[in-house]
Parts: C-alpha cells; structure tokens; sequence
C-alpha cells in the first residue's frame, strides 16, 4: 500500500449528529478526543470537522440533506446504526468513569475477554453517545503469538 495523506489514517468515520457543536464538545469530554479541525458555515453550522484520538480521526457534522441525503443521525432513524466504533485506549476503567460521568449511556458494564493463548485479551466496555451512537472502548491486556 501507499503511504497515507500525512496527518490522516489509513481509516476515518464520519459520525452525524443533531446538535453537531454539542456532540464535539462532549465527545471531546466524555471520550477524550481534541478537535484538529472545525469548518463552520452560515449561522455557525458544522460544515466540516475532524476530531483525533491518538492516531485515529473521526468527522462529524450534522445533516446536509442537498449534498449527502443517504447520511442520518440515529435519533431519526429510531436509534439504529449501521457501524459500531471500536477505540483502544491506555486505561478502560478510567475511560468508563469519564465516560460515564459526562453521561455516556453504558450498555455493556466493564468486562474481561480472553480469547485464549494463540490470541489476545482484552478489557473493554460499551456505551451510546449523546446522539446515540454505538461505541467499544478496549484496553490491550495480552498480544497474540503471531503465526505465518
């Protein structure tokens, strides 16, 4: 593979929200992301924004039915959605007490996977966002012996 744009993963998602301001700010308290990038348009609406965890980036905007009709925040789709994040961080419990102290709705408490020796483990919890978007936060205990 090429390398990627400098500054951009391999992969990104962008995420629509209601109140997109709102949803930054509180993705960037409850999660811990930091805003790279806000784009406002007429009346101060999000335009365009990019937000980073670490390595990773995510976009979020609110709806832009003219350009991208397909694209719907999950309060007006009944709550579904059709992809679910999945964030490492350095410290799952600590992330899950920030999480939930900023309102994060947790929908799977804490909990330890051990998928054996030949893979890994993992400490990890899920949550719904402020705009209902689905979420796992995991923290790395055990790599798995690589096998060619």
């Amino acid at each position: 593979m090429k390398p990627t744009p400098p500054g951009w993963p391999r992969i990104s998602s962008a995420l629509i929200y209601d109140d997109p301001k709102r949803a930054i700010d509180w993705l960037c308290r409850a999660f811990g992301f930091e805003v790279r990038l806000l784009v406002e348009g007429d009346g101060g609406s999000v335009e365009h924004s990019e937000l980073v965890f670490g390595d990773g980036l995510i976009m979020v905007s609110g709806e832009k039915p003219a350009k991208f009709p397909h694209y719907r925040s999950p309060t007006v789709v009944s709550g579904a959605n059709t992809q679910s994040l999945m964030v490492y961080v350095d410290d799952a419990e600590a992330h899950l007490k920030r999480a939930r102290d900023a309102g994060a709705v947790i929908e799977t408490e804490l909990e330890t996977h051990d998928y054996g020796d030949d893979y890994w483990a993992d400490r990890s919890y899920g949550c719904k966002d402020i705009g209902g978007h689905h979420w796992w936060f995991s923290e790395r205990l055990r790599n798995p012996v690589m096998k060619k």
